[in-house]
């Protein structure tokens, strides 16, 4: 992980929900974002990891990607699409972030999601907007 956006992240957290999640960084740069949580704690009652837990992922990892590029910037998402590829029953779900493009005021990245044995479990495009603070 890049030592300056580890320091950012490290400062900041993942935030609540991708922190009771479980969710782990596992690379960090400017051009892609990889995180995994795992499927133990975020299954729906068929014990299937849930699909709300593959958004979550998804923004997460979009909404951070963009915030990296200029951390005094507010990043959010206000539109995500996940197709769900293939249900994952144990072990972790990781997802590789990388922008497709980037403006002054919007992100717009893909997220593929896979479970331990590297199957595609979701796909996902999410719209981020690049935002002043208030």
């Amino acid at each position: 992980m890049d030592n300056t956006f580890a320091e950012q992240l490290r400062n900041t957290g993942p935030g609540a929900l991708m922190e009771k999640m479980g969710l782990e960084f596992l690379e960090v740069t400017a051009d892609r974002l990889v995180a995994r949580v795992p499927v133990k704690g975020n299954t729906q009652p068929m014990g299937l990891f849930h699909g709300g837990a593959s958004a979550a992922l998804a923004e997460t990892i979009a909404s951070i990607g963009a915030w990296l590029k200029d951390t005094s910037k507010v990043t959010m998402g206000i539109e995500i699409k996940v197709n769900h590829l293939r249900p994952a029953t144990k072990g972790w779900v990781t997802g590789v972030g990388v922008p497709i493009h980037t403006s002054r005021s919007i992100a717009v990245w893909e997220i593929r999601m896979s479970d331990d044995e590297g199957r595609p479990t979701a796909f996902s495009t999410a719209t981020i907007a690049i935002r002043e603070p208030r």
